[in-house]
């Protein structure tokens, strides 16, 4: 068997962590067994869905590098085959017209209610043997309803959350077309798996009421449902949902704010699967190790300071020219334009880096003016140390530009001097750099201009 999943969002609202979790599974499972990723988007909800949603989604996808085979696929122009398999099923007696108003089915509602049961469609309508149906009322256009099964259950292996069995006296008819002759979402999604032979539905645990109702039209349509794998919510920080209501941000503005994908899909696959006590790994060590019996139960809780540090450890291993791709990028929304020195600047100054922002942020002291803020200049540029930067600053002048020399004319300036490598080095990089905090010194102004620097040391 051949697998084939599927990432079936629906475009009502911008693409957040948790959602695109619920892509990163089913495309894990895809690439691992050598099968096939469908995208799907479940667009029949005209009033909410939107063309800038989708585009979010499949923009959030790209970046992560979670590519499709098949799709995306629409379901508003899906419409004449939903319609085609709705008369079949009305032919053969699967369904059934039910005419009862919005007030007749709430007024039932109320009854079931006030006698303490579950409310639930009660049958009315349902043709049986024998069963004399009420009058067809005048002037009214008919839902059509699906004809569970009565009595027995419906029971599926997950791969998640193991045994699940519902009863059918649970599930009453269920309403699969609209009366304008619009099909509901459940059915739509029967069709959908069907039609695109999906072998494996791996989707949020929202949807597991929807799943017993589905799995009986499967049967209903002469086909055996897909293998199910139900993943528990992600919760924001605050132990809640995660959803745009509690302060969930798109995908794509972790890409803005100088996350990497491969980060992205790390720490993604940790929040509901693992591999022993591994936490840092490769894309590709993830789809080597990938498969669904290692997904966990239990809520995965976004720590975006967890994030950060997973992104500072791919940021290490990253080639520097590779990062100095994405750092131009962020260079070039500040209106900064890099040079070949790029590479070289992203491998010294990583490791001080948890973002690309951040990382652009370091490289943008080397191509534009730098100001050392009062405090930085009150407490390392003093009249005792302005001597030896006037002695450094002539050395520099004529020294030959490499890293050995550049150390050599500093050691000279504190012997010199009587200073020890504090006292010159924390002066120095905030007038070269804007703080007395940087990577080595002669590493860093190795990579300056020489005239930069001389002209930022008459700053003192």
């Amino acid at each position: 068997m051949t697998v084939r999943t599927r990432f079936a969002p629906s475009p009502t609202g911008f693409i957040h962590l948790g959602n695109i979790r619920s892509a990163l599974y089913p495309w894990a499972f895809a690439r691992a067994t050598g099968g096939t990723f469908i995208l799907r988007i479940e667009d029949t909800d005209l009033e909410r869905s939107t063309q800038a949603a989708v585009d979010v989604i499949i923009e959030g996808m790209q970046w992560l590098g979670l590519d499709h085979d098949e799709g995306p696929f629409y379901q508003m122009q899906r419409m004449d085959r939903y319609k085609a398999v709705l008369a079949e099923m009305l032919s053969q007696g699967l369904v059934y017209p039910c005419y009862m108003s919005v007030e007749e089915l709430d007024a039932l509602r109320e009854r079931q209610m006030a006698n303490k049961e579950k409310p639930r469609y009660d049958g009315t309508w349902r043709p049986e043997p024998g069963k004399t149906l009420p009058a067809i009322p005048e002037g009214v256009k008919p839902v059509l309803r699906f004809k569970n099964p009565q009595g027995g259950s419906v029971v599926w292996e997950d791969k998640v959350k193991g045994r699940v069995e519902f009863s059918n006296e649970e599930l009453d008819d269920l309403v699969i077309a609209r009366p304008d002759g619009t099909p509901t979402y459940n059915f739509c999604v029967v069709v959908d798996d069907i039609d695109m032979a999906i072998t494996h539905v791996i989707r949020g645990d929202d949807h597991v009421n929807n799943t017993p109702r589905q799995i009986n039209i499967f049967r209903a349509l002469g086909k055996e449902p897909p293998v199910y794998a139900h993943l528990p919510t992600v919760l924001n920080e605050q132990g809640e949902k995660m959803s745009k209501r509690n302060g969930a941000k798109p995908v794509t503005q972790y890409r803005d704010e100088g996350y990497l994908p491969d980060a992205m899909v790390n720490y993604l696959a940790r929040l509901g699967w693992s591999h022993g006590d591994d936490e840092i790994f490769s894309r590709e060590q993830f789809l080597g190790w990938f498969n669904l019996d290692h997904l966990g139960s239990s809520a995965g809780r976004f720590d975006e300071a967890k994030l950060r540090w997973v992104n500072a450890q791919h940021l290490k291993a990253m080639d520097d020219a590779e990062l100095s791709v994405l750092v131009t990028e962020q260079l070039t929304k500040l209106g900064i334009t890099a040079d070949e020195r790029l590479p070289r600047i992203c491998g010294l100054f990583k490791d001080r880096c948890d973002t690309t922002v951040a990382l652009a942020g370091w490289a943008a002291a080397f191509y534009t003016d730098v100001t050392p803020s009062e405090a930085e200049r009150t407490q390392h540029i003093t009249d005792a140390i302005r001597p030896a930067l006037q002695t450094l600053a002539a050395k520099l002048a004529d020294c030959t530009w490499d890293k050995a020399s550049l150390s050599a004319a500093i050691k000279e300036t504190i012997t010199a001097h009587g200073l020890k490598m504090p006292q010159l080095a924390m002066p120095v990089r905030v007038l070269v750099m804007g703080t007395a905090q940087t990577p080595s010194l002669d590493a860093v102004l190795e990579l300056q201009n020489r005239q930069t620097i001389l002209a930022r040391l008459q700053k003192a």
